[in-house]
């Protein structure tokens, strides 16, 4: 079956009524999207920020006509600066996104590798992941440099802490990598979800790990390596539980942090922490050291 899409780029402050507009001519669904590369970063608590240029998508049956959909649009005011309807060929999304996603390499020793295909390497440490509902699948490069960083260490015998495990990829990749011990923590539910379902699928024994919401978390609970990837807000106002997290001589690793944050950030820790140069990849930088 073919569908029939209808795309309008306009500003933030129509985009609203365009979307009501679509959704009135009989839209099944309405996707809104940035039409000009504009990040968004940590909007304040309850605000729904959207892009200055928006693209206002909507998707219709095959049987409406494309050109009288485009006439409604511009007869009912719609402050469009494109506009465009066209026709979308019916495919097996889910296998054209699998046919896309590759095991991927990071470092000497570990790669994580979609469950659909066989690793590349059988005799290399394989995180098998299936991306889900939870961040993280290893193609991000604040999660490529920290899996990168995990690959680098001797992890045997030590306790990882993962503060904002998401699907769990950077813990689990720990104690692949030869951690004894992994402590997962997210405020959201899901992830601790995601973050079990894929330390079973990765054959990891239930005594080896424990995931927990924030306020679950002991106040004296420590390890050998912590691991942070959330966003530079977050690990400024965080900067004194996570050095506290980390055992006297141990590591930690801070990312989701912009090439323009990463000194805000490290002023909360080199007083703590013996911080390393930053590694860094596209825009995104990774902050490590050990606690002195």
């Amino acid at each position: 079956m073919a569908w029939i899409q209808v795309r309008i780029d306009t500003a933030a402050t129509s985009a609203a009524s365009v979307e009501d507009v679509l959704m009135d001519l009989g839209a099944l669904a309405v996707t809104l999207e940035d039409s000009a590369d504009q990040p968004i970063f940590e909007p304040p608590p309850g605000a729904t920020p959207l892009w200055n240029a928006t693209r206002v998508t909507g998707l219709f049956t095959a049987d409406q006509d494309a050109n009288a959909l485009l006439g409604q649009v511009v007869s009912r005011g719609c402050a469009a600066e494109f506009c465009r309807a066209e026709i979308l060929e019916d495919k097996d999304w889910e296998r054209e996104w699998m046919e896309n996603y590759h095991p991927m390499q990071y470092g000497d020793r570990l790669w994580v590798c979609p469950s659909w295909k066989d690793p590349p390497r059988p005799e290399a440490t394989n995180l098998m992941l299936d991306p889900g509902l939870a961040f993280g699948t290893g193609t991000h490069p604040t999660t490529a440099l920290c899996l990168e960083w995990l690959d680098g260490m001797d992890l045997n015998g030590k306790t990882i802490i993962d503060f904002g495990c998401g699907s769990g990829i950077l813990g689990i990749a720990g104690l692949l990598l030869g951690a004894k011990r992994m402590i997962g923590v997210d405020n959201d539910p899901q992830a601790l979800i995601s973050t079990r379902a894929n330390a079973q699928q990765n054959g990891i024994e239930e005594d080896r790990y424990t995931v927990q919401l924030p306020q679950e978390v002991d106040a004296s609970l420590q390890g050998d390596v912590v691991v942070a990837n959330i966003l530079a807000g977050p690990l400024v106002r965080l900067a004194d539980q996570l050095v506290a997290m980390v055992k006297s001589g141990g590591s930690i690793a801070l990312s989701g942090i912009l090439n323009t944050q990463a000194e805000e950030v490290a002023a909360c820790y080199r007083n703590r922490i013996a911080l390393n140069d930053p590694s860094c990849r596209d825009e995104w930088v990774r902050l490590d050291g050990q606690r002195r």
